[in-house]
């Protein structure tokens, strides 16, 4: 919610924000979700991370994003990458939360789907197995051939993110499947994607409005 609506219809009782974790994969400064915790936490607030993108080995290094920062969500929320493309998502919570929301009634209408469920689980064991690992590698693999795109142009500014979700003013989020050779496929065509850009837009120009986005599945190959 954009800051003047925030005031103005909520004022001071505002009492719940949602930081994004987007914006073309922004990284997180080091120790800054823990000391953001720990004010929620002194206010009684409830701390909860959106691990929908950044879950089930997408940053390379860790399973879960919130673990790059050292710190224990309350709750976490996942999806998308769990199911491959299958309409699965989760909730994990604390015992104390959880008994709470099971005085409430909960509707969802393919809530409980065994096949999705299956599906779910056959995906799990894949990125156990070996995606997180080939998801560092390929990712370092990328970003090298990014920077260097980014030494020749000047439309490509500064390069963000950790293991298989890079960007800068567009994001770059491929299949865990993606390999090196799938990597150089889309190099050349973001070599093509910069220099109409740069034929488009002369050297100077402010092009921070301009994003192109890929967002794939978690496994499955385009």
């Amino acid at each position: 919610m954009n800051p003047g609506p925030f005031r103005g219809v909520f004022g001071p009782d505002a009492t719940r924000y949602a930081k994004e974790g987007v914006g073309g994969a922004v990284e997180l400064a080091p120790g800054y979700l823990k000391q953001v915790y720990d004010i929620v936490r002194k206010a009684g607030g409830v701390c909860i991370a959106d691990e929908v993108q950044t879950g089930f080995g997408r940053t390379g290094s860790h399973y879960w994003g919130f673990e790059t920062q050292g710190v224990i969500p309350d709750i976490v929320t996942m999806a998308k990458g769990i199911g491959n493309g299958l309409p699965l998502g989760a909730v994990v919570t604390t015992p104390e939360i959880a008994s709470v929301m099971a005085q409430k009634i909960q509707f969802n209408t393919f809530g409980g789907n065994p096949g999705c469920s299956a599906g779910g689980l056959a995906v799990l064991r894949v990125i156990d197995k070996e995606r997180q690992a080939h998801c560092a590698d390929v990712g370092s693999h990328l970003i090298g051939r990014l920077r260097s795109l980014q030494d020749e142009h000047d439309k490509l500014g500064v390069l963000l993110g950790k293991g298989g979700l890079r960007g800068n003013v567009f994001r770059i989020k491929p299949p865990m499947c993606f390999t090196k050779d799938d990597a150089g496929r889309s190099f050349s065509f973001s070599i093509d994607f910069i220099a109409k850009l740069n034929k488009q837009f002369p050297k100077g120009t402010d092009t921070q409005q301009i994003g192109f986005q890929w967002g794939y599945s978690q496994t499955e190959p385009s």
